[in-house]
């Protein structure tokens, strides 16, 4: 019985998925806030392209 709850202490493959799943939770936050960013940059850089050619006379 000793053996057992010795084992059961030292057993530290809860802490490591604990900790795994801590690291893909920070890459998804970096992940959705650069899509974001670079969302929001590419659609400003459609609408100043679109501005420009509605200005621009057809033949």
């Amino acid at each position: 019985m000793k053996n057992l709850v010795t084992r059961f202490a030292k057993n530290e493959s809860g802490a490591t998925a604990i900790e795994y799943g801590l690291i893909a939770g920070l890459i998804s936050v970096v992940i959705i806030t650069a899509v974001t960013t670079v969302g929001t940059n590419l659609s400003t850089v459609f609408t100043t392209i679109t501005t420009k050619l509605a200005g621009v006379p057809t033949t």
